[in-house]
């Protein structure tokens, strides 16, 4: 019996029509990043386990997709570790490379092991898939791309500013309705310290990350199993449940971080950024949210979600600062700031709503029926033509049925037909057929780009 086809759960096909959606993100996303001056790089869809372990947190490591080493994997691996059956310890004798979890560490390897080939700030775009090993479910895939740009090499606010910018564009080109969350980890950190627990920063940002998903019971609960005590849990509602516009937020939140250093460093940087902001004009809205964390280790200052407003769907955007991702391979003092656009929850979101233009759907322009050997060579040389004036045009490449081509035509939503027979070669036009209308019409070569333009 013959094996039925399957991929892994988590991933997807993409057929053309769906491409050429996609690509059209793909491509408004670019255009915006290269407007404001970010280049283009790429890494290996594989990177060395020591590069990505710890760098995500515990939660992070769990979701890495580990690759086996080549040949007999086995061979030198530890009996003891295997008896135990200890997958953790027996992990790193067998698998030395793991697939690339986001864009952002891979980038700060680049940034490391090419740095007297740059110049910085160096400003970097990459659009590449990543790969995290995850409960597949509505939004969320073990394998999606991202669209990552960041600028490393400089401390300056301008630049969360400039992201910003970036989103409010992006996003109104595509046509969807978005809201930029903002926070700072300073801040975090500043609450972390007056609630009393400064060194259980890492476990309250990963729980309150989760508040939206599972609300602030579950959130406390997990807070309690990590060791807050019920004191420091109390002290943190207040903090989590603050209301009103973001300059009253900040206010408020600068009485209560006054005696501490780092967070009121955080509310300075935050005041700076909406401050700037609201003076460039930028039309989407940015909401200062106490809640949002983002889990992984590395952000350092400002950070940044996007939420669709249109669509029930998590997080299409997400990023912040990190202050020394580069130091962790030797590079110190180097900062970053960066923001990455889910592409696959985009597309889901553009898909859903219905956003995309009408030509984008269009591949073929004009399609040209097949008549015969000699009429079929007529018309490769009118395509070729055609093709120099900038149309999308085919030939199709058998004499078959007059049905069986305009079959293809509608299934691939071709929108013109072009009829050449001997009477046309000899009167040198193309009777051109609206697929829509069915209305048919001889012009000359020269005028078919105005007519199905």
């Amino acid at each position: 019996m013959a094996q039925k086809p399957s991929i892994p759960k988590g991933t997807r096909d993409f057929s053309p029509a769906e491409m050429v959606r996609r690509n059209y993100i793909f491509d408004s996303i670019k255009e915006v990043f290269q407007r404001y001056g970010y280049m283009p790089i790429e890494t290996p869809a594989m990177e060395n386990l020591d590069t990505l372990l710890g760098k995500y947190g515990d939660e992070g490591d769990k979701l890495l997709f580990k690759i086996l080493n080549s040949g007999d994997f086995l061979k030198k691996a530890d009996e003891s570790l295997l008896a135990n059956k200890d997958s953790n310890a027996i992990t790193g004798q067998i698998s030395e490379k793991g697939l690339r979890y986001d864009l952002t560490v891979p980038f700060a390897r680049f940034v490391v092991q090419h740095q007297n080939e740059l110049s910085f700030p160096f400003k970097r775009y990459q659009i590449q898939p990543v790969w995290r090993a995850d409960r597949p479910q509505k939004g969320r895939y073990r394998e999606f791309f991202q669209c990552d740009v960041d600028v490393v090499g400089s401390d300056s606010l301008f630049n969360e500013v400039e992201l910003v910018q970036i989103v409010d564009e992006v996003f109104r080109k595509l046509g969807i309705r978005v809201v930029v969350k903002l926070n700072n980890r300073k801040v975090l950190a500043g609450i972390a310290e007056i609630i009393g627990e400064a060194a259980r920063l890492t476990d309250i940002t990963v729980a309150i990350d989760k508040l939206e998903k599972i609300g602030l019971e579950k959130v406390n609960a997990e807070l309690s199993e990590k060791g807050l005590t019920d004191e420091a849990i109390e002290k943190l509602q207040p903090i989590l449940s603050l209301s009103g516009s973001n300059a009253e937020k900040l206010m408020k939140l600068g009485e209560i971080l006054s005696e501490s250093e780092v967070g009121t460093k955080g509310v300075d940087e935050l005041n700076e950024v909406l401050t700037i902001i609201d003076a460039l004009g930028v039309e989407t809205g940015v909401e200062l949210d106490l809640t949002l964390a983002r889990g992984l280790n590395y952000y350092t200052g400002a950070i940044f979600e996007v939420k669709a407003l249109d669509v029930e769907i998590g997080s299409i955007t997400g990023g912040g600062r990190y202050d020394d991702l580069t130091g962790i391979f030797g590079l110190k003092n180097v900062s970053g700031v960066g923001i990455s656009f889910g592409a696959d929850r985009i597309f889901d979101v553009m898909n859903q709503l219905e956003l995309y233009p009408p030509e984008v759907t269009v591949t073929t322009q004009l399609m040209f029926v097949n008549f015969g050997p000699k009429e079929g060579a007529h018309c490769l040389k009118l395509a070729r033509d055609l093709r120099k004036e900038g149309l999308k045009v085919e030939v199709y490449p058998d004499s078959a049925k007059m049905k069986k081509q305009m079959t293809y035509a509608n299934k691939k939503n071709i929108g013109f037909v072009a009829l050449v027979g001997e009477e046309e070669i000899n009167n040198g036009v193309i009777t051109i057929k609206n697929m829509e209308t069915g209305e048919q019409k001889s012009v000359k070569p020269e005028e078919i780009k105005t007519l199905i333009s």
